[in-house]
């Protein structure tokens, strides 16, 4: 092509090459500031199809490990309580054992079955307050509790533990007499027995959710893991390439200058 005023090819190639470097400079600021080399689907929209999917799955398992953390709780509240009443049916067999000695007089046959009253009544206090988040395993009524474990739904069943004095047949236990003290040793050690299996069964419980609770985490952190190698920039790369291409810029701009420059040429032709 001729010499021309009106088409400079040479400032038309350099100006897409500076629009091209311009482009990928801005494309690798952005990957910088985001530390995301994915940060939409127009980057790649197939690895971006997959992190979301998985990032949907992060959030559903942060749903799962908290109800598993709030379900492990509830059981750890009636565990605490169970131990406090298996403590209180401790005292008061050593209770029930004085008032069966022989010879035992009237006072202290009647100070001794106060304070295994006295025993019962802070077992049911116990049994009342043992609750967490509005609920309770182990008071009249307990129901089992669902614990949800799986992002599909699945959940742990964990069995009511009842144990207060009626059911575990001490409510109207007395040591007013020796016949009375007699009776009341054989059910205290039956609700000994009783809170001893309630216990071992919410021990299995928690631990089940607490194995579950540990493996959703593990699980969370290689799912992060797993988008993180899809859509985290590599800094290091990205930062080489970044003073590559702000060389690449500044040439572009001295080439345009150049290509511009060159109908000045064509004065000389009538100078």
């Amino acid at each position: 092509m001729g010499m021309s005023v009106n088409t400079n090819v040479g400032a038309m190639l350099a100006l897409q090459n500076l629009n091209k470097s311009n482009k990928m400079l801005e494309s690798t600021q952005l990957h910088i500031t985001t530390g995301l080399k994915v940060n939409g689907p127009k980057d790649d929209a197939a690895t971006y199809a997959i992190a979301q999917r998985m990032r949907g799955d992060i959030a559903g398992m942060g749903a799962v490990k908290t109800a598993l953390s709030n379900g492990e709780a509830t059981v750890n509240v009636a565990i605490t309580a169970g131990k406090a009443v298996s403590d209180m049916l401790t005292e008061m067999k050593a209770k029930t054992v004085q008032a069966n000695q022989a010879g035992l007089d009237t006072d202290s046959r009647t100070a001794l079955n106060n304070d295994f009253t006295a025993l019962r009544d802070q077992l049911e206090t116990i049994v009342q307050t043992a609750e967490f988040n509005g609920k309770n395993l182990i008071t009249t009524g307990a129901s089992a509790l669902s614990v949800l474990s799986t992002v599909d739904g699945s959940t742990i069943s964990v069995t009511a533990q009842i144990m207060n004095a009626t059911a575990l047949g001490i409510d109207t236990s007395t040591l007013a007499n020796a016949s009375g003290a007699a009776t009341a040793l054989t059910s205290i050690d039956a609700a000994i027995n009783s809170v001893t299996a309630s216990l071992a069964s919410l021990g299995s419980s928690s631990k089940r959710i607490d194995v579950q609770s540990e493996f959703t985490v593990q699980l969370v952190d290689i799912l992060k893991e797993g988008v993180g190698n899809l859509v985290d920039a590599d800094l290091a790369e990205e930062s080489a390439a970044l003073q590559s291409l702000q060389i690449k810029q500044q040439l572009g701009v001295q080439a345009l200058s150049i290509a511009n420059s060159g109908p000045q040429s064509i004065l000389a032709l009538f100078g």
